[in-house]
């Protein structure tokens, strides 16, 4: 682009000088230009113009040249050329059409005294009008294809952006998952080890067939979700856990001793999407692995609601039998991550949904969850 400024500059110093080598210096009989500047004068005007076409920063300032150049050497290229820059690089209509004003009285006043109108409104049409609607035209194309760009490498930002955040999110839900995974598993692993230890041996092949299925299930799940970070692009997946799968998940809790009171009403047209279903059994399943830890024993109830436009879980436990008792802390040694709450919290509000939790006044605990459809 540099080069090709160049070019033109040069170009419309070389004709300013020669005066377009005396095309415009006569209108049949009669000369336009009344003067014929030396060579010394000439000369350092037609660079004067080429310089200020290359250089200014201010268009205006060309144009004015060109027209002292046209008065004084009749060089109409230099007219043409600053006309279409003005125009081309101001991109206004009020002042393109002041400047082609302004150039059209200095040019067309003395074609109209030589000419006539006939002779005048063509040539300065030619000269001043169609290079500035030229200039307008490409200005504007120009920006047009600018702002058409600059929107494109917005809108590529912002889905590279959302890509991000995306598999920022996916990863984020792949941890929830596989803490809900570990949690619950190994929490059922350590129970299930606490009370074959408690059994003094009896019983032992079928504790440890239980503790093996558990272990084996983990491994399973876990495999499934390791598989969806080493996956490049879709990978067929299992169907993730949902309400059909409660059933299965509050037996093997009452296995180990538990007693779970569950209850499901489901009403016509409340069915909840695959993403409802995962997150409820994941609340579920959280919230049976803390009555594991903390209330060991104790009754707990399950009651999943589903209404058109809103599905409405509850899990309450009641108070251990060995803190009523006063005894020690009903973990039995279970560890604590304190990040089960806040990623089913999570889960729910990623949804449009609400999770409360708090203590009962029979000294239990629940969790409430409140879905829209």
């Amino acid at each position: 682009m540099r080069a090709v400024n160049l070019a033109v500059a040069l170009g419309v110093a070389v004709s300013t000088a020669s005066g377009d080598l005396g095309v415009g210096r006569s209108l049949g009989e009669h000369t336009i230009a009344r003067l014929d500047p030396p060579l010394w004068l000439a000369v350092p005007l037609g660079l004067l113009v080429g310089a200020a076409l290359l250089r200014s920063r201010r268009p205006e300032v060309p144009l004015a040249l060109a027209l002292l150049a046209w008065t004084t050497l009749a060089a109409f290229v230099a007219v043409m050329v600053a006309q279409y820059r003005l125009a081309e690089r101001t991109r206004s209509r009020r002042r393109t059409a002041a400047a082609t004003l302004v150039a059209a009285l200095v040019l067309g006043v003395p074609l109209w005294r030589l000419g006539g109108p006939d002779a005048a409104a063509p040539l300065t049409a030619a000269i001043c009008l169609a290079p500035a609607l030229l200039g307008l035209y490409v200005g504007t194309r120009r920006e047009l294809i600018a702002r058409v760009r600059e929107r494109a490498d917005r809108l590529e930002r912002e889905q590279h952006r959302r890509v991000r955040q995306a598999r920022a999110d996916e990863r984020a839900r792949i941890a929830r998952d596989m803490h809900d995974v570990v949690t619950h598993r190994v929490s059922l692993m350590v129970l299930n080890a606490t009370a074959l230890e408690a059994a003094e041996g009896r019983d032992a092949v079928a504790a440890g067939r239980r503790i093996g299925d558990i272990g084996r299930e983990a491994l399973g799940e876990l495999r499934s979700l390791v598989e969806v970070l080493r996956a490049d692009g879709e990978a067929p997946l299992a169907p993730q856990p949902g309400l059909a799968d409660l059933a299965a998940l509050i037996s093997d809790t009452r296995r180990l001793g538990t007693p779970v009171r569950f209850e499901a009403v489901a009403e016509p047209g409340s069915a909840p999407s695959a993403l409802v279903e995962h997150a409820v059994y994941r609340v579920v399943q959280e919230a049976l692995t803390n009555a594991h830890k903390h209330a060991r024993g104790a009754g707990v109830e399950v009651r999943v609601v589903q209404r058109p436009g809103v599905l409405r879980l509850r899990v309450a436990n009641g108070a251990s039998p060995q803190a009523a008792r006063g005894g020690g802390p009903p973990g039995g040694g279970i560890p604590d991550g304190g990040f089960g709450l806040l990623g089913i919290a999570e889960r729910i509000r990623l949804l449009g949904g609400e999770l409360t939790t708090g203590a009962t006044p029979q000294g239990g605990f629940e969790v409430r969850a409140e879905v829209p459809l």
